[in-house]
Parts: C-alpha cells; structure tokens; sequence
C-alpha cells in the first residue's frame, strides 16, 4: 500500500502552531486536555451518524477536522511524529491480522 501523503503536512503543523500562538492558546494544551478534546470531537463527529449513515457531509468534514487538529496538537506537546507512529502501528496491526486471513472478514485477531 503507498501514500501519497503524510498524515500531517508540515504546512498543517506550522499553521496550526501560529493560530495557537496567536491566541495564546498552548497554555490549556497540556496533554490531558487535548486527549480529552479528542474524545469530545471524537463523539461530535459519531454524532453525524447518530440516527442515519447518511451524514451531511460538510459537519462530517468540519468534525473530523477537529479530531485531527486535537491529534496533530497532542502529537506535537508529546513530540511524537504521527506519520511514525501511525506507520509502526500499521506494522504491528499487520502482523495481527494477516492479509490471507483477514481479507473481507471483521473478525479480531485473536479468533482469526
């Protein structure tokens, strides 16, 4: 599988980090905070599909704008790369779930 692009693009981060300064906003991201800020959008954006699969598009958008934001923002107090992380995972869920066994079936790993 390729990608053709990073999970956050510099260009995201560094504005994301002027608006933050802009508003001196840093002083309320402490790491507990913005992981509970990820939860609250997190249920935001569930809510979309609350009563139908038939989302409208534009607050499904916004909503999921606002759970990277808080992910990119949490990355960024941990000094964790989110393009590193997500691809270790990927590496580890991999081996979890084998292609030639878990192609086509929702099934945990660990009943594969």
């Amino acid at each position: 599988m390729r990608y053709r692009h990073t999970v956050t693009s510099e260009r995201v981060r560094e504005a994301l980090s002027e608006f933050v300064r802009e508003r001196d906003w840093a002083q309320f991201h402490t790491p507990a905070n913005l992981a509970k800020s990820i939860s609250i959008e997190a249920g935001e954006l569930l809510e979309c599909f609350q009563w139908s699969d038939d989302a409208d598009e534009v607050r499904v958008r916004d909503e999921l704008a606002d759970v990277v934001t808080y992910c990119t923002l949490l990355a960024a107090q941990l000094g964790v790369d989110l393009d590193e992380i997500v691809l270790q995972k990927l590496a580890v869920t991999g081996s979890k779930y084998p292609a030639d066994r878990s192609r086509g079936r929702s099934t945990k790993y660990d009943a594969l």
